[in-house]
């Protein structure tokens, strides 16, 4: 077998007895080929297992399954701060409204009727008309 050029190898640097050499050069020839044995197979052993963390993050149920969490989570925030907005536009809309009504001539010339009947139950269900003072 070749000689590596590690440093712990000795000899080329002295000659102590021919049987003494020998057998510690094999004891240490051993014991680092048992460690680098053990350190590639702890690696071999990384690698695999970083593959299969891999396919399992790109197997389609799993990765559709954080894709599809992202998107829901992305439309909660949206949804969130569609809320908000309506909800000042709804502020804003009560607080015209309740300074118009003192004022209305509509309003004073007829009977005095419930707020239902004026304002009709499905013109809050129209669809959302935006205000240009609450847009983005």
């Amino acid at each position: 077998m070749p000689h590596s050029s590690d440093s712990s190898d000795s000899s080329f640097s002295r000659s102590p007895p021919p049987g003494k050499q020998d057998s510690s050069d094999d004891v240490r020839r051993v014991q680092r080929r048992e460690k680098n044995r053990i350190a590639a197979q702890k690696s071999r052993q990384r690698q695999t297992q970083k593959a299969d963390t891999l396919h399992l993050m790109l197997e389609p149920g799993l990765m559709s399954k954080a894709v599809e969490s992202e998107d829901l989570e992305k439309q909660n925030a949206a949804l969130r701060k569609e809320i908000k907005q309506l909800t000042e536009e709804l502020k804003y809309f009560t607080s015209v409204l309740n300074s118009h009504e003192p004022l209305c001539s509509v309003l004073a010339a007829s009977t005095p009727s419930p707020p239902e009947v004026v304002y009709s139950a499905h013109a809050f269900h129209q669809p959302h008309v935006s205000s240009p003072r609450f847009q983005p």
